[in-house]
């Protein structure tokens, strides 16, 4: 979108609580590492987002290792699971906070075990929640996807781009490439 920004590590621990619904945990924890960089930034806008993946009620959280990865994906393998994204943008010096969450359901295709462990061998399993990159080579793992594909990959881009709009931080450009302009957050 043409927006200048920075990426700043939280540093929030990303464990869900004993009995915490999905929705809420993906909530809890973009809200917490909102807050956490806003805290050290109290006059800028803070995006933040928690991607999770959901198989039978279960939270799927980044593997471990390439053994708990592919079991990650032999889980899902020609099923049915949901990918939750929570995002909040917010400004602690204007009490501005805008939070919501994304849900699409993706439907894996069948796997043999060797597909799964070949794909565990590439690495893009790694540090990804449901041991899967939908952006790459994981692509060729789903079958279909219900709902907004870059939630998917991590970010809902349809979601942020109406908080951002509905903050005044971007609108439609009147001229020039650009689709949209970035006025700052100066209404």
């Amino acid at each position: 979108m043409g927006i200048p920004f920075l990426v700043l590590p939280a540093g929030v621990d990303e464990i869900p609580r004993r009995g915490e619904a999905p929705s809420r945990f993906a909530r809890r924890a973009a809200l917490d590492k909102g807050e956490e960089v806003a805290s050290r930034f109290p006059t800028s806008f803070v995006l933040s987002a928690d991607t999770i993946v959901v198989a039978d009620g279960r939270i799927l959280g980044k593997p471990r290792s390439r053994a708990e990865a592919r079991r990650m994906l032999s889980r899902l393998a020609g099923r049915e699971h949901k990918v939750y994204t929570a995002v909040c943008l917010l400004c602690r010096g204007r009490g501005y906070r805008d939070l919501g969450t994304e849900v699409t359901r993706v439907r894996f295709r069948p796997l043999v075990p060797a597909e799964i462990a070949a794909y565990a061998r590439t690495g893009e399993c790694d540090d990804k929640a449901g041991a899967y990159a939908a952006q790459g080579a994981g692509m060729l793992l789903i079958d279909r996807v219900a709902g907004s594909f870059t939630n998917v990959v991590g970010l809902p881009m349809t979601r942020v781009l109406g908080m951002l709009a509905r903050a005044r931080l971007i609108r439609v450009s009147r001229n020039g490439p650009a689709w949209y302009a970035f006025p700052g957050g100066k209404g």
